[in-house]
């Protein structure tokens, strides 16, 4: 079978200790009970708990005194049925995790707009399980449950005792679950979450959308996120590594213990390490009160070192820090951390170095959807995203605007990407009714430090932002709030920068001030057609400071559809007369239209090119998401995305390709040519490519030679007359053919194509095929322009998902077996059957058409 990214790596330090004798890791995921309310069932809500809940972050709390004290006496909730061991679940719906409660639909909830996705995420939902303690394990294991996602404002009782809670829903946190284990599988496990209406200014899911774990390890033993290496000399012939390990005692005695710690070369899509120890740092021994923490720390060097660093230039190699804990040379722990070893310099003039060398930044940003699978986390569906978005030259992410699922950064430590690291959306300051302004006085710094201790291990991860277009960005008072988050990353993680983005914040600014880099969202490029750039002013207030935009573009389309006339501009706000079609909802795919504050890519390329002191851009967005429908508020999901929903290439994709990889012979042509309503009509015709001179011809006539001219992104030919036949151009780099490109006009629709991006999954119940079908006629050239009405059905060991077509409008439920064509294509997502192995055969059919089918081999 085919080899998925992080085959042999669940995703934390922990990974390679899962099943060992001194520290499991076990997967909590299957076996639950799920049921959702539209309606509070039981009188709970987060005020009511808030005193109970806000001790869970503590540990997070730097201050003494500022820590929270859990009140005597028993806390609301405590009779809830649902928390009871006796209550019988047996009516309540089966569910695996990760999982998202609002995507099956149905779309047009009631009270739900299209910026929140129009589906049923609002609400109060509980989820029940079992767990198991072994006899053995009372008084000398510790027993946690680390979740690294609900959506949200958790809230865990185990046999009726609350244990704690964390209210934001993006944050991974741990609760001891010790105090309330009994020995045996009787322990009732229970969540309770509740999504506010108008409670993201995007689609946010709901559930346990990511995995849940328990953690079993000795009562001595290495804290969550307790190892920390940081590299702060590195060269081709040496690096220096320090270390910190914490270590925690949940015990009742003082315990004296050995601490060592190795290293090895590590690959993570194997999870195995070289057999070889390449680096030892000095053993110490320490005494660990009872009930108390202590630190560790250590330097060695590692010789001849394997830099990290993003390709193509560098290659992203890793190595993993094997600590044991040890009494009496018995270990008592083991815990594993996946680390690079890289330098970073962050130059006002020259932009981002890694490893010394210029890497100019390519990035997107990416809202957590996997378009139709929600926000369920999908290691697959994420995995396929990256390998699109690295297909056309993407070196970067941006984790707009919350702490990924942590598996988001495993991939990319193995895949080179670059990582902005994003925390907030807001402050105090709200965007909508009941979003995180109302706790965020109360959590701020524990979902801060948690959230650096979870990622600063991660070599991907070369920037932290504490805030993205915060409402507090124009204030004279803003200082007083980012100080304080700027403070507090640094006191965890002092060899990255801080930043926040800033769409208004000018520069001088006390907001701009406070932070390391300055990340500047649209107004680099200047405001919509406004050529106006904040560039030279942010250079010359901050002359020592790197500057990037954290968010360039917006632009706006829908795959294969094309609306005339075409601007002559290389960058026009969207509208009914401008690109745009509002009845239909849809936007023109000459990838020339943005919003009334964004501009085309074209304009984004020759501003950065104008001040080449820009270490780079993360584009708003390399994929379509659910939610925040710009233009056209009635519509489901996102217009601004490189590639749509389903995953299908818009033709935006090719001039980011173009530009981020100018050395890959390619070239597009966009439209198509199939236009029998426009025969006699001009037609533009726009071509792709990194070459510097193109040759177009229309059925053999040459419709001329362009050479591409200084500021210009794209070949135009916008006089061309509409004939049916072919398109083709011809492209030229340094006088040599470059690359060629050919369009034809399509017939009828015959039959459909199809085909799997992956004919041999795992049969874990995890693992993914996407399918594709095509309209195209009796030549197999596609229809772009086809309809019909698909059909998908299975057999064999496996299930469809859900299925898709990119089409922002289309309000049919994800899980429907039934699917319009969009632009002549459609998308079916196949999901392995648990254990299973054996062969799958997926067919689709419509209406008048010759079906297809495609054989994927699970197992």
């Amino acid at each position: 079978m085919s080899q998925s990214i992080l085959q042999g790596h669940p995703g934390n330090p922990e990974a390679n200790a899962v099943g060992s004798a001194v520290r499991q890791r076990l997967s909590l995921n299957n076996g639950w009970r799920f049921s959702k309310f539209t309606s509070s069932p039981d009188s709970l809500s987060y005020s009511t708990m808030k005193e109970w809940i806000l001790p869970s972050g503590n540990d997070f709390i730097s201050n003494a005194s500022a820590q929270h004290q859990r009140p005597s006496g028993t806390p609301p909730g405590s009779t809830v049925k649902y928390v009871q061991s006796s209550f019988d679940d047996s009516s309540w719906e089966a569910v695996n995790l990760p999982h998202d409660w609002a995507i099956k639909g149905p779309f047009n909830a009631p009270g739900v707009s299209g910026g929140m996705g129009r589906l049923p995420s609002p609400g109060v939902a509980w989820y029940r399980r079992n767990v198991t303690m072994a006899s053995s394990d009372m008084g000398k294991k510790s027993y946690f449950l680390d979740i690294d996602g609900a959506q949200s404002y958790a809230m865990v009782w185990l046999n009726g005792h609350l244990v704690g809670g964390w209210p934001y829903g993006y944050a991974s946190f741990r609760l001891d679950l010790t105090p309330y284990m009994n020995t045996g599988d009787g322990n009732m496990l229970a969540i309770r979450l509740d999504n506010p209406s108008d409670g993201s200014r995007w689609y946010p899911g709901g559930g346990i959308y990511r995995n849940v774990w328990l953690v079993v390890v000795d009562t001595t033993h290495i804290s969550k996120s307790g190892t920390y290496i940081t590299t702060p000399s590195v060269s081709k012939g040496s690096a220096t590594l320090n270390l910190v390990v914490e270590l925690e005692n949940k015990g009742t005695d003082s315990r004296d213990v050995a601490v060592q710690t190795d290293i090895y070369v590590y690959d993570p899509a194997t999870g195995q390490t070289g057999a070889d120890i390449v680096a030892t740092f000095a053993s110490a021994t320490v005494k660990v009160a009872a009930g108390g923490k202590v630190s560790v720390n250590s330097s060695t060097k590692v010789s001849n070192p394997r830099l990290w660093g993003p390709p193509p230039g560098q290659t992203p190699n890793m190595y993993l820090a094997r600590t044991t804990v040890s009494v009496n040379n018995n270990a008592i722990d083991v815990y594993d951390t996946p680390f690079g070893i890289r330098s970073l310099t962050y130059d006002a003039n020259k932009g981002l170095l890694v490893n010394g060398q210029y890497v100019r930044v390519q990035g997107t940003n990416n809202h957590q959807d996997h378009g139709s699978l929600g926000s369920a986390f999908h290691t697959r569906a994420m995995e396929r995203q990256l390998q699109i978005l690295q297909e056309m030259g993407s070196n970067a992410l941006r984790t707009s605007h919350n702490p990924p699922a942590p598996e988001l950064l495993d991939m990319a430590d193995q895949l080179g990407f670059m990582v902005l690291d994003e925390i907030f959306d807001c402050w105090n300051n709200r965007k909508t009714s009941n979003d995180f302004h109302l706790i965020f006085a109360d959590w701020e710094e524990p979902d801060v430090r948690a959230f650096i201790r979870r990622d600063r291990n991660h070599p991907s991860v070369i920037a932290w932002s504490f805030g993205n277009e915060v409402g507090e960005q124009g204030s004279s008072s803003a200082a007083s709030t980012a100080q304080p988050l700027h403070d507090w990353i640094h006191a965890e993680d002092p060899t990255r920068p801080t930043t926040a983005s800033m769409n208004s914040a000018s520069a001088g600014s006390s907001f701009a001030n406070v932070m390391d880099i300055e990340s500047l969202n649209y107004q680099g490029e200047g405001m919509g057609t406004s050529t106006s750039s904040s560039f030279p002013g942010f250079h010359k207030q901050y002359p020592n400071k790197m500057l990037w935009t954290s968010e360039s573009a917006s632009a706006l389309s829908t795959r294969g559809t094309y609306i005339f006339p075409v601007t002559k501009a290389n960058s026009a706000t969207v509208g009914d007369n401008s690109g745009g079609n509002s009845t239909a909802m849809y936007v023109s795919a000459y990838e020339l239209y943005a919003p009334s504050w964004g501009s085309s890519p074209d304009k984004v390329f020759a501003m950065q090119d104008k001040y080449p002191y820009v270490a780079g851009e993360f584009v708003w967005t390399g994929f379509d998401y659910i939610g925040e429908p710009t233009p056209y508020d009635k519509a489901r999901s996102s217009y601004f995305g490189i590639i749509d929903l389903a995953g299908f290439k818009k033709d935006r994709f090719y001039l980011y390709q173009a530009r981020w990889r100018s050395d890959f012979p390619m070239a597009h042509i966009l439209p198509h040519w199939t236009w029998p309503d426009r025969v006699g009509q001009v037609t533009p015709v726009h071509v792709f490519s990194a070459a510097d001179e193109a040759e177009l011809f229309v059925n053999g006539k040459s419709q001329g030679r362009l050479k591409a001219a200084a500021s210009t992104y794209r070949f135009r030919w916008d006089a061309v007359t509409y004939q049916p036949g072919d398109l083709r151009v011809v492209t030229y780099k340094d006088g040599n053919q470059w690359a060629v490109d050919t369009k034809k006009t399509a017939g009828d629709a015959a039959k459909l194509t199809i085909t799997a991006d992956r004919t041999a999954i795992s049969g874990d119940s995890y693992d993914l095929s996407y399918i594709t079908v095509s309209v195209v006629d009796s030549n197999g050239t596609n229809v772009p322009g086809a309809s019909n009405t698909i059909t998908f059905s299975i057999s064999g060991p496996a299930q469809i998902v859900s299925t898709d077509n990119g089409d922002p409008t289309d309000m049919t439920a994800f899980p429907s077996l039934t699917r319009k064509a969009f632009s002549g294509l459609a998308l079916a997502i196949v999901r392995s059957n648990p254990g299973a192995s054996g062969l799958v055969t997926v067919s689709a059919s419509a209406n008048g058409l010759t079906g297809a089918s495609v054989n994927v081999q699970v197992g």
